[in-house]
């Protein structure tokens, strides 16, 4: 088997959590009325503030740029912490989930209020429940598996 590299564990795992992630946040957004593109530039509102949301389709490119950015800046940090701790590679479904909840908790307590996020941080229970899987389930485990990869090989073949 070819050998996997940190940077293909960062691209791959980074783009499938990020593509799994904003699918499931476009989907409950269109669920609840609001089209694709309002809750992309919802997501460069972190960078923008209000004006984001004057700014139409270039804004909204911006947010899913953004959000892929994030995923991979996400990503990067789970598999250099996988190169200093092995564990988190030899249980990834566990990990991914734990490190699922670590992002979650980051960027709703962290990384949302000290950005131009121009709403208050809620934590309605339906949405939050939501968010909180999509990040342990869409998000955590599919970087986890990534980085699986490049660290101890695909796993047992079937």
């Amino acid at each position: 088997m070819k050998h996997r590299s940190v940077l293909w564990a960062v691209l791959v795992g980074g783009s499938i959590a990020g593509a799994l992630d904003i699918l499931f946040a476009i989907s409950f957004a269109g669920y609840k009325g609001v089209p694709p593109a309002d809750l992309l530039q919802t997501v460069a509102s972190g960078l923008l503030g209000n004006a984001a949301f004057s700014g139409g389709i270039p804004i909204a490119a911006l947010g899913l740029f953004l959000h892929l950015l994030m995923s991979y800046l996400w990503a990067a940090i789970f598999v250099v912490a996988a190169r200093r701790l092995p564990r988190l590679v030899r249980q990834p479904v566990l990990s991914g989930i734990l490190f699922g909840v670590v992002v979650f908790l980051t960027m709703r307590l962290v990384v949302l209020p000290l950005s131009a996020f121009p709403y208050p941080v809620t934590f309605k229970p339906l949405a939050t429940i939501l968010d909180l899987l999509s990040h342990t389930f869409l998000f955590g485990v599919p970087i986890a598996l990534a980085a699986r990869r490049v660290y101890a090989g695909p796993g047992p073949q079937a």
